[in-house]
């Protein structure tokens, strides 16, 4: 089972920035995708942004184009998020998951069997 483990969250003002990292470790020779998802209280999980393995074909809900940059880097085996011009709506639990499968854009909860514990990012008005 592929271990994933994240870090980086915190509390920032809105307009701020945080860069959330994802550290992958064990078999990791199957994994074709990983992703971040957030879930705010009382709220759904919801997919934020998608990446190969390779780092290739970058994907992002609608909400945070233009302000997240997802990324990977391939010797650390670490996956990050750059989050700038953060907004209290992107207040959530946010998860690093690993798997996915080639020829689609993996976005579905259902396409990753691995999760990381989640880190917290609270933006405040």
């Amino acid at each position: 089972q592929v271990q994933l483990v994240e870090s980086g969250g915190g509390l920032v003002q809105a307009g701020g920035s945080l860069r959330l990292s994802c550290a992958a470790s064990g078999p990791t020779g199957r994994i074709y995708a990983m992703a971040w998802f957030r879930q705010a209280p009382g709220k759904e999980r919801e997919f934020v942004a998608t990446i190969t393995w390779s780092g290739g074909s970058p994907w992002y809900r609608d909400s945070v184009k233009g302000r997240f940059t997802i990324s990977r880097d391939n010797a650390k085996n670490t996956m990050y998020l750059q989050m700038n011009s953060l907004k209290p709506e992107d207040t959530a639990v946010y998860y690093c998951a690993a798997g996915g499968r080639s020829g689609r854009i993996n976005m579905a909860r259902g396409d990753f069997g691995s999760w990381g514990q989640g880190t917290q990012v609270t933006v405040s008005s």
